[in-house]
């Protein structure tokens, strides 16, 4: 008689078709980085519980239409991030539970856009300077991907805001350091909150919006030559240009 592996929920795989993780469809045909992103909005939303067991990933790759090796990527990367357990012979598992997630619903609530910049400006030149040191090339080619895909939203504002918070939390990925990585996640979920989506939208003008992505593209410029001074000068430029940004909406 068959053992259930040691360890395993009780809980049944999710099912991809299930309509209230239905968006997760929209990853179809996109690389690991963006499956891994779906994915990670899943588990962080609730879609998936503590403890879930994810489906194999020849399902996942069905399920996203794409190859199982960019799903086993998807998964390197949530595992590395701390959102997943693998386990040998039982699968994947979510290994996120959001009552002990470090992200207290009193200070996303309370934050302004204005003070989460401020501590950006603590933490993020550093936090640049280890990513000029530690980028593998495997992550400056994610990191131009993205902002290709940054370039091409033009002015669309919520996309431009998903692919900007990305773009940071990649750069934090980059410094190898899993603290500050859960550092900008937590600047991520605070900025979903409807005191940043009111401010996006007086200061994400088509012309802001160029501005900003002219600067990212200098910081991977920098990033790339290993050019550890400007890469910290340009990401104190662009932190800089943030907040002009923010007072001047919040005093017109």
């Amino acid at each position: 008689m068959k053992t259930k592996p040691e360890n395993q929920s009780s809980r049944p795989d999710k099912d991809l078709s299930e309509p209230n993780i239905a968006e997760l469809q929209n990853a179809a045909g996109h690389g690991a980085s963006a499956i891994k992103s779906k994915l990670k909005r899943a588990i962080e939303s609730g879609v998936y519980s503590h403890g879930d067991r994810l489906l194999p990933e020849r399902e996942l790759a069905a399920s996203f239409k794409t190859a199982r090796n960019t799903i086993r990527s998807a998964l390197r990367q949530l595992e590395a991030d701390g959102l997943v357990e693998r386990r040998v012979g039982s699968g994947t598992f979510v290994n996120f539970d959001s009552k002990k997630s470090g992200s207290p619903l009193d200070i996303n609530e309370s934050m302004s856009p204005l003070q989460l910049i401020e501590a950006r400006f603590a933490v993020e030149p550093y936090v640049t300077r280890l990513a000029a040191i530690n980028a593998t090339q495997n992550d400056l080619e994610n990191m131009e991907v993205l902002i290709n895909r940054l370039d091409a939203c033009g002015n669309d504002k919520d996309a431009f805001t998903l692919l900007d918070g990305e773009f940071h939390e990649h750069l934090a990925r980059c410094a190898r350091n899993p603290l500050l990585l859960n550092f900008f996640q937590q600047i991520n979920r605070i900025r979903s909150h409807a005191q940043w989506r009111a401010m996006k939208e007086e200061v994400l003008t088509p012309s802001q919006i160029r501005a900003y992505n002219i600067q990212h593209r200098n910081l991977f410029e920098a990033l790339s030559q290993r050019n550890v001074a400007g890469a910290v000068k340009c990401i104190k430029e662009h932190l800089e240009k943030a907040k002009a940004d923010l007072v001047g909406a919040d005093s017109s």
